[in-house]
């Protein structure tokens, strides 16, 4: 009953997949598995990110001692918190508040002793949540270079990488702001590969990366800066905390939710009714609409070959693409990425697919992502839509908003990157 229900109402079997690895996600869910079992002591918290407000409530509600503190997550993200004030800044790029946040942080842990314990909350988004120009810049300067890494393709781990180097805060640097107290981590993964030194640009932990690895990465795609940030980047003092430094040593962290814990939630989904399924990975990166190109071949080689799995079957993924904007259209990755497949497929039958950020909010739009058909291009092109020259603009908003087949979830409080289902059934289903 279940796998017919998948498979007369696809779209809708789609949706309870990221439904169901958006919920394996929820800090309301898991966060109480990780705290300590002396939970009736004093703590300070203070943490950014899209999930801030939902791990502050969670720890409210499971923390038995005093707790006082500052969290800031992303305009429109907050829920109301009893003893942890929430704060809204602005993403993806930085603004006044994020500034404003950092420093009452900062301020916030000055003083504390060896007895004293911070508990930190982080999520994605943290890094243009809680910015703080390094001594000498501006957030004039921060903002001209996130604008411009955002529309390069650059990966995370490289954004991240400049904006530890350009930060007071970040890079291991409010670990260092808390030292000599003992400092308890909690992180919400939505970075390939789960790396604490690149979820919300690492502020409480060692950061591998260089100053001279930051100025590479500027280089590489070409984007100007002045000569403050220049001269800054090439001095001593540019350079963020690494393995071994004191400041980290009565530090704790802990993972409580991963790319990888919501596809499997998902994939647990999928068994329920007895269709195979196959996971490509929780970590794939690369141009969105290439990606597309990918996952576009497999499902066609499912029908026609029944490699690497026979239809009906379902394929998942997740990661973190990027897109190289040349054009002027509205759209997230997810968008770019179905209208991608939408442009490979051409109205190929029996293969549908749902991509969508689990955060809610694809890029800067108000959709979390779309949902494709085998009949959306032929309903595309019956209103004068072009698959070829809306990926040309980067417009997939657009389209998919002519459609009517966004998905708008609004926020989920959560975020573990970017969700991608598809649905494949026999070509003559």
């Amino acid at each position: 009953m279940a796998q017919t229900k998948a498979i007369d109402d696809p779209l809708a079997f789609l949706i309870e997949l990221f439904e169901s690895a958006v919920g394996a996600a929820d800090p309301r869910q898991v966060l109480a598995d990780y705290l300590p079992a002396d939970t009736d002591r004093r703590a300070i918290v203070i943490g950014a990110g899209k999930a801030a407000a939902s791990m502050a409530v969670s720890l409210e509600r499971n923390w038995q001692g005093p707790l006082s503190g500052l969290v800031v997550t992303r305009y429109g993200h907050s829920l109301s918190c009893e003893r942890i004030e929430v704060v809204e800044a602005s993403h993806p790029v930085p603004d006044d508040m994020g500034e404003v946040v950092a420093r009452r942080m900062l301020a916030m842990v000055d003083g504390l002793g060896a007895d004293d314990l911070v508990i930190c909350l982080i999520s994605g988004g943290g890094s243009s949540l809680l910015s703080l120009p390094a001594p000498g810049l501006t957030l004039a300067d921060k903002q001209q270079i996130n604008k411009a890494l955002l529309k390069s393709g650059a990966s995370i781990g490289e954004m991240n990488c400049v904006r530890k180097h350009l930060s007071a805060i970040k890079g291991g640097r409010l670990a260092a702001a808390c030292s000599p107290a003992q400092i308890i981590t909690y992180a919400i993964s939505d970075v390939p590969r789960d790396e604490a030194t690149v979820i919300a640009s690492g502020p409480t932990v060692a950061d591998p990366t260089s100053a001279a690895e930051a100025i590479s990465i500027l280089e590489k795609y070409a984007i100007d800066v002045s000569a403050a940030v220049s001269d800054w980047l090439r001095s001593d003092a540019a350079e963020t905390l690494k393995h071994g430094d004191s400041a980290l040593k009565n530090t704790r962290f802990h993972m409580i939710a991963t790319p990888y814990q919501a596809l499997q939630a998902a994939k647990a989904k999928v068994m329920q009714t007895g269709l195979p399924v196959l996971v490509l990975g929780d970590d794939i990166e690369g141009e969105s609409r290439e990606v597309a190109k990918v996952h576009a071949a497999i499902a066609r080689s499912i029908q026609k070959h029944g490699e690497p799995l026979s239809a009906p079957c379902v394929i998942l993924s997740g990661g973190e693409t990027t897109v190289t904007v040349k054009g002027s259209g509205r759209g997230g990755r997810n968008a770019e990425f179905l209208l991608s497949m939408a442009n490979c497929l051409r109205g190929q039958k029996g293969i549908f697919a749902l991509a969508a950020d689990t955060d809610g909010i694809d890029g800067s739009e108000d959709n979390a992502g779309a949902v494709l058909s085998p009949d959306s291009w032929q309903r595309g092109m019956d209103k004068g839509l072009d698959t070829e020259a809306s990926l040309e603009n980067n417009d997939g908003y657009s389209y998919f908003e002519a459609l009517g087949d966004l998905l708008i979830t609004g926020p989920t409080l959560t975020n573990v990157n970017d969700f991608r289902a598809l649905l494949v059934l026999p070509e003559d289903a």
